[in-house]
């Protein structure tokens, strides 16, 4: 189990309390996993949730996106599929990458809001019903920060943690906000939120980054909360820092420079005049 710390932070955007609760009410949770060689604890991950949602009843499907696993994950997943019928499994042919199997995932959605999972078990399934909480109280995006007092990591690998704290701390200083985590890949969004994200370019991890990016450029609310996350117990870690460096900074100066030069034609609700 994860352990939980008093006093939680939150923080959010300056336009969150004008528009919370403007939208309808949330009907179908879509939760999108990207899966490659997670036979050790993708089952394990996908079960845990279910009961978590069934639990506080929450209507959703789960969508595992095999992302060419040359392991037992996808047999796994087929064999519990009979049992669960919130689970879709869906294989990604190609071309690959992170970012891409979030994207097919989010292609097959049926829900009004989505969670990004991670396959690995580090995530807390409570968190994401908080986050579903938190979006049926109007808040279009719901960042979990794991930096935020209440928050916290278990067993993060130092080197890691000191690069992570270095690339987020470059982030929030670039576009002048409070959010402290921007490259965890576990948060959520109202469906409205991805599409006027769209088009994703993000074919790896660098799509953690691509969308919280483009959501509080383009003027949607969000708040971000503090959560737990843990080093995965099993399997091998996808994400090469030496790989990521420069394709996380290529989607944070595309995003800067629509939001310095778009002149706004992106926002949400923004009509272009001559």
């Amino acid at each position: 189990m994860f352990p939980r710390k008093a006093a939680p932070e939150i923080i959010s955007d300056d336009i969150g309390s004008k528009e919370r609760g403007t939208e309808l009410t949330l009907t179908l949770l879509s939760v999108v996993i990207p899966a490659r060689n997670e036979e050790r604890c993708i089952i394990s991950t996908v079960k845990h949730l279910h009961v978590e949602l069934q639990l506080h009843r929450i209507p959703h499907e789960i969508i595992v996106v095999d992302d060419a696993s040359v392991d037992a994950t996808s047999a796994k997943l087929d064999a519990i599929r009979s049992e669960m019928p919130e689970l879709v499994v869906v294989k990604n042919p190609g071309p690959h990458g992170f970012g891409r199997a979030v994207a097919r995932g989010i292609d097959r959605m049926k829900g009004d809001a989505v969670v990004i999972m991670m396959a690995d078990e580090s995530d807390d399934c409570r968190d994401v019903v908080r986050y579903w909480t938190l979006l049926q109280q109007g808040y279009e995006c719901v960042f979990g920060s794991r930096f935020l007092r209440g928050g916290g990591t278990i067993d993060y690998p130092r080197l890691k943690l000191m690069i992570n704290r270095l690339a987020n701390f470059f982030v929030k200083a670039l576009f002048a906000f409070k959010l402290n985590d921007t490259t965890n890949a576990f948060k959520a969004y109202r469906k409205s939120v991805i599409d006027g994200c769209q088009p994703l370019i993000s074919p790896h991890f660098n799509i953690t980054v691509e969308l919280p990016l483009k959501a509080i450029t383009r003027g949607y609310s969000w708040i971000s909360v503090p959560i737990t996350w843990r080093n995965r117990r099993a399997g091998k870690s996808k994400l090469s820092l030496k790989e990521m460096g420069s394709r996380y900074l290529f989607i944070c100066l595309y995003v800067l420079l629509e939001k310095w030069l778009s002149r706004g034609d992106y926002r949400r609700n923004q009509t272009f005049t001559a």
